[in-house]
């Protein structure tokens, strides 16, 4: 959607193929057969450091559906809270500090460990290194508590793998941006109406240049007429022909089409690069209760299988919600996915009642599971060597995705990169310099200097 936003406004007639019925692929919304409700197929968030969703928000107008919070409250079971956030007077990376050290979930060993990391972090860390996020921790006199309340849960979930496979690089960069480059670039963005109508920006701007979204169509075929220079894509209820193509595909969806392709030199090297690539599952627990359990927003809970709770039906007001909406997000946790649904939502229930004893007289009055087993692609370290660029090995055709050659690790902000880069390389072959590629935030404060 970025790639074909971006032209749309440069002025190219875009036709956007999307095999499901909806848009958003990963990050969408849909209505959810057995509860009858519109449900995000898992929560997705934003930070102020995610200039190019942003910049794609603003292009096609819901940026203003966004709820933004500076602040997160940490749960341990039994209730006890800690509030984590910026001081916005304090200069980065000092704007977090007081909030950390009077946080009641980390003992001052935790904190030490913490502030000796985030120090440990100003420091550069190679590109190429092979060492893991694990390996560093143990390497810099990491605590359990600040392993298991921290690393293991705040920066694992933002990359969605488990510790022991994160690239150091990638664990670095969360921290900089996350935590230290300024108080902006940390705020965390929410969306206040379901994802996929976020989108409903995106078949207007394309319809301008007289472009349009093909929904429910499924490639079947594509070919490209050396004669006419242009590609041939057969979606089954219809033939599309086109001087350009962009595959804004996940990586498994371009390796399923890779047949249907032409040959070409290199494209050996690409199905390669792809075959390196692997998933990791996110799940999440729609739950209705017929009460309230919690006056928040959303936490973070600690020392559990659930790691996240959005509540729903105060983040999304036009519900008007009876009672709580609450969704409970697990990463990169396969253990978890591996459950029943009735397993699923057992544990999801004893677990949240140690965090919110309300739960405990509340009546269940529905329930969803979500199983994204193929939500985000892992980061081990050298993963960026099979990352592929824009450039693709057929003429005139051109490669998205989170998975691509963005420098980010598996977010929206790498899809919406992924579409902006696709975006200037397909123009750049037009002979016309064009830059949608919105620039990174400017460290602030002491940053500025390190």
């Amino acid at each position: 959607m970025s790639a074909a936003c971006a032209l749309a406004g440069a002025g190219l007639e875009v036709h956007l193929v999307d095999r499901r019925g909806y848009l958003g692929g990963r990050a969408s919304s849909y209505l959810h057969p057995g509860v009858s409700e519109v449900i995000d197929n898992c929560q997705h968030v934003l930070f102020g450091c995610c200039t190019n969703l942003a910049g794609f928000y603003k292009r096609i107008g819901c940026l203003g559906k966004i709820h933004w919070t500076s602040e997160m409250t940490m749960i341990e079971p039994g209730g006890r809270r800690s509030r984590l956030g910026s001081i916005p007077f304090l200069p980065a990376p000092l704007h977090g500090l007081p909030r950390l050290l009077a946080a009641h979930a980390f003992t001052s060993e935790d904190k030490f460990s913490l502030a000796r990391a985030f120090r440990a972090m100003l420091r550069p860390i190679a590109r190429d290194t092979t060492e893991t996020l694990a390996e560093w921790l143990v390497r810099n006199r990491q605590s359990k508590g600040a392993v298991d309340r921290f690393w293991r849960l705040v920066i694992a979930s933002a990359l969605n793998a488990e510790i022991e496979q994160i690239a150091l690089p990638y664990a670095a960069k969360v921290i900089r941006e996350l935590f230290m480059n300024s108080a902006y670039a940390g705020r965390m963005g929410i969306n206040t109406v379901p994802l996929s109508e976020l989108y409903a920006g995106v078949p207007a701007l394309l319809a301008v240049n007289g472009g349009a979204a093909h929904l429910n169509s499924n490639i079947d075929s594509v070919e490209w007429d050396e004669e006419t220079s242009c590609w041939a894509i057969d979606t089954r209820d219809r033939m599309l022909s086109t001087n350009f193509l962009v595959l804004a595909l996940p990586f498994e969806a371009l390796q399923a089409l890779l047949p249907k392709m032409p040959p070409a030199e290199c494209a050996e090297e690409l199905a390669a690069q792809i075959a390196r690539h692997e998933h990791w599952p996110i799940c999440s627990a729609h739950l209705w209760f017929d009460r309230e359990i919690t006056d928040l927003n959303h936490a973070v809970l600690l020392d559990r299988d659930i790691h996240w709770l959005f509540n729903r039906g105060k983040l999304q007001l036009w519900r008007n919600q009876k009672g709580s909406y609450i969704e409970l997000e697990i990463s990169a946790s396969r253990r978890f996915a591996a459950l029943t649904r009735e397993q699923a939502i057992d544990l999801a229930l004893r677990e949240l009642a140690e965090f919110f004893p309300a739960v405990s007289s509340a009546n269940l009055v529905k329930a969803a599971l979500v199983k994204e087993v193929r939500a985000t692609f892992g980061v081990p370290p050298n993963i960026d060597r099979f990352r592929p660029g824009p450039k693709s090995p057929w003429p005139n055709c051109f490669l998205a995705g989170d998975w691509t050659a963005t420098g980010w690790p598996s977010t929206m902000e790498s899809a919406a990169r992924s579409g902006h880069l696709a975006a200037e390389a397909l123009c750049a072959s037009l002979g016309e310099t064009r830059k949608f590629l919105v620039p990174d935030l400017k460290p602030r404060g002491l940053m500025r200097f390190l």
